[in-house]
């Protein structure tokens, strides 16, 4: 069970996170990748959990952010360069995977941030 939950997928995964949280859980909503390209959006099924569990569901996106950017860069990147945070690149070599890359994206396939690496700067 979870108490928080960060979704940014939406569709059948926002349907699942709902059957697996908490009561008084939230759940910071900043995307629907899934839904992104649908003829026909997904609808949950599972809403009602909301109501059951008493949880928070609330949307997000960094526009409402943006002024406290300055402050989040002097603080998070001295903790990158120190190695206390790292991040995960998947990296595809040549602009002809650029096409498979993004499949991979919206497949769930790729795992940190997805690159295509065109050429090499040597």
């Amino acid at each position: 069970m979870a108490s928080t939950y960060t979704l940014s997928v939406g569709g059948r995964i926002l349907d699942e996170v709902l059957l697996k949280m908490r009561v008084h859980g939230r759940i910071a909503l900043s995307g629907m990748v899934s839904q992104y390209n649908l003829e026909q959006p997904e609808g949950v099924t599972n809403l009602m959990h909301l109501v059951y569990k008493r949880v928070e569901l609330k949307g997000f996106g960094w526009c409402d952010y943006s002024d406290q950017y300055p402050k989040y860069l002097d603080f998070m990147l001295p903790l990158i360069k120190q190695g206390k945070i790292t991040y995960v690149e998947d990296i595809v070599q040549g602009l002809e995977n650029a096409p498979a890359a993004l499949v991979d994206i919206f497949s769930g396939l790729n795992v940190g941030k997805q690159l295509v690496l065109v050429s090499k700067n040597d």
